[in-house]
């Protein structure tokens, strides 16, 4: 059977989504996605990566700012409700939308909405799961497809897919791979809803739950006192939102790339042990980190070599412990 879908998504993660759905032949009859934002230097109103993937693709788009009718914008919500209902979707596949889905939007597809959530439910339900998953030093995550319900990730598992965190993966590296998967794997289940005419699901454990609570502005700050392998996994973690900081010399310093090193030191935690061409290395509350790409107010992100030539920075100088 052909179905008839709507789509409610907003970051990049989404569009990877919303792609895989198009390429594969799929009409997606309406996509959701949240209201345009200020972004960049002018602080312009800029479109969401999936409102722009839907324009230039000729599907029909809706920002409502909320689909509650008991919210802040009952009108708009009501409004949004009677264009869903118009369209009478099969299904409704949603990816990092970012709103609240009331129970009301939740009964309104006939197989319901599917989330791709980018993560091995239960474990890192919530906002940053790809961040929280490398932070933690967690060997594998994945995409799990779920049906969803009232709850925060709380929902039935359609199905799982693991997939490897690399020594070096950032939270960008391990995004891109991580859409990838889940547009493959929405597809998988579209196709297999469209021939079958439902998709089974497996309640979620009552083991194994954890949370992945948003991601922070406060939280970029190192704390040299933490161990070296701990404050690695924060940098990767933290690239490209929030950035890990670091403060020398009452200068905030970003710091991309770093690798725990196993040096034996008794100077303080933030101490820099050593200046090379292409590395700082700083001492930690156990062991210390070896950094080779800074960034200073206003600059770029630079290799070691290229920041200190504009930024200077000698052994024995201290990062401030936070």
């Amino acid at each position: 059977m052909s179905l008839r879908i709507v789509f409610a998504g907003t970051p990049e993660f989404a569009q990877a989504a919303l792609a895989a759905v198009d390429a594969a032949g799929f009409s997606v009859e309406l996509v959701l996605t949240q209201p345009d934002r200020p972004a960049g230097r002018g602080m312009k109103l800029q479109a969401s990566p999936v409102k722009q993937y839907a324009q230039a693709h000729g599907m029909a788009v809706a920002q409502p700012p909320s689909l509650r009718r008991d919210g802040k914008y009952p009108v708009e919500a009501a409004a949004a409700l009677d264009q869903l209902r118009a369209f009478a979707p099969d299904v409704m596949v949603v990816a990092a939308y970012g709103l609240i889905l009331p129970q009301e939007v939740l009964d309104l597809p006939r197989h319901g909405c599917l989330n791709i959530h980018a993560s091995l439910l239960p474990r890192w339900r919530g906002a940053a799961p790809i961040h929280r998953a490398i932070e933690a030093g967690d060997a594998q995550t994945g995409i799990t497809l779920m049906q969803m319900d009232a709850g925060l990730d709380t929902g039935a598992m359609i199905v799982r897919e693991a997939e490897p965190i690399r020594d070096d993966d950032t939270t960008a590296t391990l995004h891109d791979r991580m859409a990838a998967l889940g547009g493959r794997m929405v597809v998988d289940a579209l196709r297999q809803l469209a021939r079958e005419g439902h998709l089974p699901a497996t309640p979620q454990p009552q083991e194994g739950v954890t949370y992945a609570a948003k991601i922070a502005k406060q939280e970029a700050a190192l704390d040299w006192r933490r161990p070296a392998a701990a404050l690695s996994r924060q940098v990767r973690a933290f690239d490209p939102f929030p950035g890990a900081l670091g403060t020398l010399r009452d200068t905030p310093v970003k710091l991309w790339r770093a690798t725990p090193v196993a040096t034996p030191s008794a100077a303080a935690p933030g101490t820099v042990l050593s200046v090379d061409p292409d590395a700082l290395t700083i001492a930690c509350g156990e062991g210390a980190l070896r950094v080779t790409e800074c960034q200073k107010p206003g600059g770029k992100r630079l290799p070691v070599r290229e920041f200190l030539a504009g930024f200077p920075v000698q052994p024995g100088e201290v990062f401030t412990v936070s």
